[in-house]
Parts: C-alpha cells; sequence; structure tokens
C-alpha cells in the first residue's frame, strides 16, 4: 500500500478516498486492519462474557458498541448475543411494575425504573426492533419512557452520564413511534441538565452538580471535568443527531452544543492522543484512559463523517487518539486495557493499567473503531 505522509504527522499507509487522491491521509491504518481489531476486541470480550447479564448501564453501554459493530460487520453471532441478552432481560430494564414506587435517583433495585442507568438498555432493544419489528421489543421501553414523559418533572437527567444513556433513547423511540413528545422533552430534559452540569466558559460538562467549580476543583485548583463523563455527553450528542430530524427546531442548538465542546476537547488531548481523567489538569490523575478518549475518538469521527466537523481541523485529532487506541489500549489478545473502573470522578492515586478492563470501555472501544470503519470507506 502506498505510504502517504501529511504535515507535522507520522507517515500513514491508509486507503485513499475515492476520487480524493490529493485528500490528507485518514488515519495510520485501513480499513481491513480496523476490522480485524473490532473482530479481535469484540471475540475476546464475546468468549469471555455469557450474554446472560442483567440490563443495568455498565453491560448495557457494551451493547451500544456491540450493534455497531454488527452493522458495520454483519457478523450474525453478534447480533445473536446482544438478542439473548436482551430476552435474558425479558426486553426490560428495572423490572417493577408499581409506577407508584418508581425512582430515578442513583439505584440498582428494581424500583429505580426512571433511573436512566436502567434505560440506556432500550437504545438496543429499539435497534433489535429495527432489525426485526416485533412490539414486544420495545413494550417496556415505551411503558417506561411514556409514563416518565406524562409527568411533570423535569431533572431526570442530573449527571452527565444519562446524557448517553436516554438522549438516544428518546431519538430512537421517536424513529419507530413518530410520536413527538420524545423530541420535545429530550429537549426540555437536555435544558435541565445543561442548567447544573454545563459550563459556557469552558464548554464542558461538570459530572453532576456536586462538581461545579470552585465548590469542588482539581488538586491544582482547576474546574475538574471528567473525561468519561464527558465523553458520555460528546458520544451522546453524536447519537441524538444521527437520529434527529433534520428540521427539528432545536436541532441547531445540539450541534452548537457538539460544536463547541469538539474545540475544547481539542485542547485538551495529551500529545500521545488520549485524554487524562481530568481534563483540564493533567496532573489531578495522570496517564492513559480509554473509555473516555474512545468515546471522543467516537464522536470526532462521527462529526467529520457527518460533515458536523471540518475534516482538515480534526482528522489530526482523530490519528492521535486512534494510534493510542490501537497501539496502547488493545493489548495483543484483544482486551481493552487503561479503562478506569465504575465511578464518577478522576480519582488521584487511581491505578488504571493495561489490566483494566470493563463491558462499557469495550463498547466504547467498538463505537470507535466502527465510525474509523466508516472514514476508511467514504
Amino acid at each position: 500500500m502506498k505510504r502517504l505522509y501529511a504535515a507535522g504527522l507520522l507517515a500513514a499507509s491508509v486507503t485513499v478516498l475515492a476520487g480524493c487522491a490529493s485528500a490528507p491521509p485518514a488515519v495510520d491504518t485501513s480499513e481491513q486492519e480496523v476490522i480485524g481489531i473490532i473482530n479481535k476486541v469484540n471475540g475476546y470480550w464475546q468468549q469471555r462474557e455469557a450474554p446472560q447479564k442483567w440490563a443495568f448501564w455498565d453491560v448495557a453501554a457494551y451493547h451500544t458498541g456491540n450493534m455497531e459493530a454488527y452493522q458495520i460487520t454483519g457478523n450474525p453471532a453478534w447480533r445473536k448475543y446482544s438478542e439473548d441478552w436482551a430476552a435474558h432481560n425479558n426486553w426490560q430494564g428495572a423490572r417493577s411494575t408499581n409506577k407508584a414506587t418508581w425512582k430515578y435517583q442513583y439505584g440498582e433495585t428494581d424500583d429505580h425504573v426512571l433511573f436512566g442507568d436502567w434505560q440506556i438498555c432500550f437504545q438496543t432493544y429499539a435497534d433489535l426492533y429495527q432489525l426485526d419489528p416485533d412490539p414486544k421489543k420495545i413494550a417496556r421501553a415505551r411503558e417506561v419512557m411514556e409514563y416518565e414523559m406524562s409527568t411533570p418533572n423535569q431533572d431526570y437527567w442530573w449527571w452527565s452520564d444519562g446524557l448517553y444513556m436516554v438522549m438516544p433513547v428518546m431519538t430512537k423511540l421517536y424513529a419507530i413511534t413518530g410520536n413527538r413528545q420524545y423530541l420535545d422533552k429530550l429537549y426540555e430534559y437536555f435544558q435541565y441538565s445543561n442548567s447544573i452540569m454545563y459550563d459556557s466558559d469552558a464548554q464542558l460538562y461538570y459530572r453532576d452538580a456536586r462538581y461545579v467549580y470552585p465548590k469542588h476543583q482539581s488538586v491544582n485548583g482547576k474546574k475538574d471535568f471528567w473525561s468519561r463523563g464527558d465523553g458520555w455527553v460528546f458520544a451522546g450528542l453524536a447519537k441524538v443527531l444521527k437520529d434527529l430530524p433534520k428540521d427539528d427546531p432545536h436541532r441547531t442548538e445540539f450541534i452548537a452544543k457538539f460544536q463547541s465542546m469538539a474545540q475544547a476537547l481539542k485542547k485538551a488531548q495529551t500529545d500521545d492522543g488520549y485524554w487524562t481523567r481530568s481534563l483540564l489538569d493533567q496532573q489531578h490523575a495522570p496517564g492513559p484512559e480509554t473509555s473516555g478518549t474512545a468515546f471522543f475518538v467516537y464522536g470526532y469521527l462521527w462529526g467529520i463523517n457527518n460533515g458536523l466537523l471540518e475534516r482538515d481541523a480534526y482528522l489530526p485529532v482523530v490519528r492521535k487518539g486512534w494510534r493510542y487506541l490501537s497501539k496502547t489500549a488493545l493489548q495483543a489478545d484483544g482486551k481493552i486495557g487503561y479503562v478506569q473502573p465504575i465511578g464518577d470522578r478522576a480519582i488521584p492515586g487511581q491505578v488504571v493499567d493495561q489490566n483494566s478492563t470493563t463491558a462499557f470501555g469495550v463498547g466504547a472501544y467498538l463505537l470507535a473503531s466502527s465510525e474509523l470503519v466508516r472514514l476508511l470507506r467514504q
């Protein structure tokens, strides 16, 4: 394969875009190589983890990546893996049938039906419905979300993770049902989130109201934006914009948030391609971290692929990010390492190394690598 060079960047083996021989290289890889990585990573995971696991966020986030990998490769075993998981959970999240006890503050019990960490599973159920429409696949999703939308409450998405967990549920169910309320409530709940977590100067999101500056600060007295928390938001905005109608009255506002985050995150990327756990204070919790990095790379790739992020400005970010993801995060056996464990902040002194892996970290990696294939296919 021909060697291509871009100013200021490493030489790259790439597939030249059709009809664009003078275009800069995409990234230092090829479509075939990335698909090989996807196969290796997902094969490693599924060979070691049975699909019969709960529908809570940590596992459900993996399935959002698995479904993207299925869309890219067409591997029927991967679709079946998500179908088996969905069937194991009876196409539900939290299972309480007593609406009087339904809660949406943090909780892992069956009463926390309205808590977004129990609703992210509906994304995969909706994707599987689109492949084979059967009302049972989205019956519980509709019951839960339509009840939620019938309440006067606006504060359902009180933590940044929730924007990834639930915003795409709203657009996916709108696409299936045509019920405009899904989009209206999406915007209403998003506005509440912005009012408590968004920093308009930094153009980034705090994890939740507990971490707003100056009440909370990094070890060096800076604003402390948690990488994975902003990763959830950036990736969530990409997934929303993918399904949000072009004529939606609030689409320009979602685009503006997405584009401003892209600008802010570009400045925070390290020379080694990853983003540290505290975005603006690299000394707070130094060292590589994969989950935030993978979500950011996915968001950048989606934005470039869909014309919302300028290619020449952001491909260098993708190149550096993919170099980290493919050379450092990816282990020889297919394990994805350097994933910060479950938590809600950057923790000074916490060990995150090549053996640190999680379901949601693998899901984020599959999102990024699948979107990279789409770039290389253009």
